[in-house]
């Protein structure tokens, strides 16, 4: 491909991209959103390895191969309740990528000052840009460099801490090391000290050590970060390796890369505002990494929690006029879509008001909860986010809660001490009647203890979701 098709081809790959990204805002258009952001994709990876300047396509072409046939299985093997953690899973790639390629970029400056020294023939490709550069413009890609692999390895270790605790491989609760904040501030003084040093030729090392600081800070920030407010992580290291790309994109003079990497920076960076809102968490806090941990003893919670079967909640549904579904991760966890979509199916056939109240960071992951209801082809019209239904609660017959902890905690409102005090919750025990569909007594991912449990209009309605939705199916009138 000559330089005007491999532009031509990148210009039509960033307007897919947008498309995808405009298209996903929506879940009627978000399939077709998918299928834009594929074919962007597909033609952006071609025009790349068939520009001009590019070699070794015989190594290159396996591992595109062997990278799409093992996306493939991943892809295939990864439930749904496995989403969060894979995403966390591929950011920390992308970061490590982009630290690969900084250190690659800093070796080819050293390798072409050598071919420059012995007078070899004309460079081609990468080390060609490179040879043609003045001084100043290779001191501007030291910096490119050096951000690139900054933010890369940040989100490399902290998509890791991610992955972890979404997995359940460490616990969901907020730990710092002692000294909290000022190791961080520290190792970030460092760091912008060793960017100085790295652009006035100081060598290698210096990126070196920059690389182990920023290690630290990307281990540090996410174990700093209470499982509550893992959705919230998630969207932050999306945006993390979109900046780790578009600085990679500066040194490699990939237009492309950049522009994707800053609509993957700045859509990350917006969804992580807009869920911050959502949980009453200030935006900085979330880039430093402080808070989802207690400001002191958590509120009595007085009561105990009372049973009901399956009999109890049917004869409240075929009574009700109204009724709203809150899923949760314990929806996704017991595959039971399938089943709250049949429910609504006959509770809508019967002649009641079914709604369902989708809070911004139910699940794991955001639109987690949307994404399965599609999957189960409940009507989108009927599937509200919380600002529009919240006020509706008092005016319900009946809620039945699946599978959801904090985002209906009471104790967000009541208990100032609480991890999740100021956090806007679904409002569901200011319903009539409230089941609370759930495995257990266990207090959730976040290790939070719920007062909604103990009211006296909630009952709790033990067992395996899915099992349990079924089985009302037959006594609905």
């Amino acid at each position: 491909m000559t330089f005007g098709t491999v532009s031509a081809a990148y210009i039509a790959a960033a307007a897919l991209f947008i498309l995808s990204l405009g298209g996903l805002s929506g879940q009627e258009s978000a399939k077709r959103a998918v299928w834009y952001g594929i074919v962007g994709m597909a033609l952006a990876v071609i025009a790349t390895v068939c520009g001009p300047g590019v070699g070794r396509l015989l190594i290159i072409g396996p591992i595109i191969t062997g990278g799409g046939l093992l996306g493939y299985y991943v892809a295939n093997r990864v439930q749904m309740t496995e989403m969060p953690q894979l995403v966390a899973a591929l950011h920390s790639v992308v970061g490590l990528a982009a630290v690969f390629i900084g250190f690659n970029a800093h070796i080819e400056v050293a390798h072409v000052a050598m071919h420059d020294a012995a007078g070899g023939s004309p460079l081609l490709g990468f080390a060609g840009i490179l040879a043609h550069k003045t001084p100043v413009e290779l001191a501007i890609m030291k910096v490119e460099v050096f951000l690139g692999v900054f933010i890369g390895a940040i989100t490399f270790t902290g998509s890791i801490i991610a992955f972890c605790k979404l997995a359940g491989k460490l616990d969901g609760k907020a730990r710092k090391l002692p000294g909290g904040h000022i190791l961080n501030a520290g190792a970030f003084t460092m760091s912008v000290i060793l960017l100085l040093m790295y652009v006035s030729g100081a060598g290698a090392w210096t990126l070196l050590l920059m690389t182990v600081l920023a290690l630290f800070i990307g281990y540090h920030l996410i174990m700093g970060i209470g499982g509550a407010d893992m959705p919230v992580v998630v969207s932050m290291l999306n945006s993390y390796s979109g900046w780790a790309a578009a600085a990679i994109g500066f040194t490699l003079g990939n237009d492309l890369l950049i522009v994707t990497g800053a609509l993957v920076g700045s859509s990350g960076a917006i969804l992580s505002y807009i869920m911050c809102k959502a949980m009453n968490r200030s935006f900085v806090s979330v880039i430093l990494g402080g808070f989802g941990g207690t400001t002191g003893p958590a509120m009595e919670i007085s009561g105990e929690q009372i049973a009901t079967d399956a009999d109890g909640v049917a004869s409240a549904l075929n009574d009700a006029d109204s009724v709203i579904i809150v899923p949760g991760y314990g929806m996704a966890v017991a595959q039971a879509q399938q089943s709250v979509s049949e429910l609504t199916r006959k509770l809508r056939a019967a002649g009641k008001d079914v709604r369902f109240a989708i809070h911004p960071v139910a699940g794991r992951l955001p639109g987690h909860m949307n994404v399965l209801l599609a999957e189960a082809k409940v009507p989108y019209d009927i599937v509200l986010e919380m600002d529009e239904i919240n006020d509706d609660f008092s005016k319900t017959d009946v809620v039945i809660v699946i599978g959801s902890n904090d985002i209906v905690n009471p104790a967000a409102q009541e208990d100032p001490n609480s991890p999740i005090a100021g956090m806007p919750v679904l409002e569901v025990w200011k319903a009539k009647q409230v089941f609370v569909s759930k495995r257990g007594q266990g207090t959730g991912y976040s290790g939070i203890e719920n007062p909604l449990f103990f009211k006296d209009n909630t009952r709790m309605f033990y067992g395996d979701a899915k099992v349990s939705i079924s089985g009302l199916l037959p006594m609905l009138r």
